[in-house]
């Protein structure tokens, strides 16, 4: 089998092209970034190209490229796929690169993907990996898929593009959008340094989170928040619960802030605190920034 990476020298596309390469799977990567693309080949020991037109050559055309450009993207590659190739888009939203590829890739059998990871990941071992079909031949390539990835460790779910995108809203949407304000928050306080010299355990994870978000691509965070269809509905019940906290703190309201936080204690724990387990996890990530 060959397999075409449209974005191929980006890191995601790199780490892809890694595993499959590492499967004795024939590749070749397409990127417009000429740079880029000549280390991506020198360290990979794969070819290359910046032509669109080779993707024709695959079997099978995987398009790792920012969810910005992705339908721009789509409509120039439109014009050199062939009828029964298979086309996967990788990006972190669901319902509309589903909807693109099957509006411009007529004759292609296509899959909506989404690595719930980033390329630091070391394997698949123990990482999700979600596939978006919607038809009968699309649920028979994802079935296909989620054995193969299965058998590398993947935890694979199948679902909706909609519901896809419903969860990620909490998934990514919500816990990155609560790393942007609380690293405004703390910025605006100017004394980071010194809070990281007398912080606990708890200050340093949040760090931790924060800084991964921030030392990120912003325009791949800033796409994933506009392209969650669910997410504005999420962040307005956030900041209302987040100033039903900040009243009870107001008011001094030792017993509401026990009792809400004794509630919420049961529901997250269903019953099973694991308290310990997850406190040592919290240890341990701290311990590895």
């Amino acid at each position: 089998m060959k397999i075409a990476i449209v974005g191929g020298a980006g890191k995601m596309g790199r780490w892809i092209a890694r595993f499959l390469i590492a499967e004795n799977i024939s590749v070749s990567l397409i990127d417009t970034d000429d740079e880029r693309l000549r280390t991506a080949m020198r360290e990979l020991n794969v070819e290359g190209t910046s032509k669109l037109i080779n993707a024709r050559k695959a079997d099978c055309v995987i398009i790792s490229v920012p969810i910005a450009v992705f339908e721009q993207t789509a409509k120039e590659l439109s014009q050199h796929l062939r009828k029964g190739q298979s086309v996967i888009d990788v990006t972190s939203v669901k319902i509309m690169p589903v909807e693109t590829m099957h509006r411009l890739f007529s004759g292609c059998l296509v899959l909506g993907a989404h690595p719930v990871f980033g390329p630091g990941a070391t394997s698949l071992e123990g990482h999700n990996v979600v596939l978006t079909p919607t038809t009968s031949m699309e649920t028979e390539l994802a079935e296909r898929a989620k054995i193969f990835l299965e058998t590398k460790g993947a935890r694979v779910e199948v679902m909706t593009p909609a519901e896809h995108d419903r969860l990620m809203a909490a998934v990514l949407g919500l816990s990155h959008y609560v790393a942007f304000v609380a690293g405004d928050t703390l910025v605006e306080q100017g004394n980071l340094k010194g809070m990281e010299t007398v912080s606990g355990v708890t200050f340093r994870v949040l760090m931790t989170m924060i800084s991964s978000v921030f030392g990120e691509d912003p325009s791949l965070y800033a796409s994933i928040q506009t392209h969650l269809p669910d997410l504005p509905i999420l962040q307005h019940r956030f900041i209302e619960k987040a100033s039903e906290w900040a009243d009870l703190v107001k008011q001094q309201n030792t017993p509401g802030l026990v009792n809400k936080l004794e509630a919420l204690s049961r529901q997250l724990s269903g019953g099973n605190p694991g308290q310990d387990s997850a406190y040592s996890a919290m240890y341990n990530i701290a311990e590895r920034r």
